[in-house]
């Protein structure tokens, strides 16, 4: 008998990078730009941990 593994395919999407934090300029902000900076910074956490959260499930749900 062969024992043969095979990798679970992981969708395209939980392979790309996460975003990088906002950079913020060198100078003091204005309460638009913190809001503005925030709330990029919070969706792309969310986007990340969605696409984290797939490949985990694609993994777990592969049979050995």
């Amino acid at each position: 008998m062969k024992v043969e593994f095979l990798r679970p395919a992981l969708p395209a999407a939980a392979r790309q990078p996460c975003a990088d934090p906002v950079r913020l300029p060198a100078r003091d902000l204005t309460a638009a730009e913190v809001t503005t900076g925030w709330g990029r910074d919070r969706a792309g956490l969310r986007i990340c941990e969605a696409r984290r959260a797939a490949a985990v499930a694609a993994v777990d749900g592969a049979t050995p």
